[in-house]
């Protein structure tokens, strides 16, 4: 398979984790939107959220409860943080693997609370 995140999953890129169990793995992103730029990933292949299943669910719950940890951790839990799933092209998805942005550590703008 040619996906960088389940390269990165395997250890054949290297990334700068700050989460990982068995079904999840989260690193910083290495073009930061923010001062606090983490994706969020299963270690499943999946593509999109377009294919996620009801046997998914567990693991999309584990996605957003690691979301809240590493808030917690990085200190920017109670300031606040985005969580952002982009699905296809039209919706500014460019690697084709499941995965969370958890932005932070500033105040951020755009979308007016949408």
């Amino acid at each position: 398979m040619d996906c960088i995140f389940c390269k990165i999953i395997e250890g054949s890129i290297p990334s700068a984790k700050v989460f990982e169990n068995d079904r999840i793995v989260a690193f910083r992103d290495i073009q930061p939107a923010a001062p606090v730029h983490i994706l969020i990933i299963p270690k499943k292949h999946i593509p999109t959220m377009n294919d996620v299943t009801a046997e998914d669910d567990a693991l999309m719950a584990e996605l957003f409860a690691a979301a809240r940890q590493i808030a917690r951790e990085l200190g920017i839990a109670e300031s606040g943080y985005r969580l952002i799933n982009n699905v296809n092209a039209d919706g500014g998805q460019v690697v084709y693997h499941l995965h969370i942005h958890l932005l932070g550590g500033a105040k951020l703008h755009g979308l007016n609370g949408a």
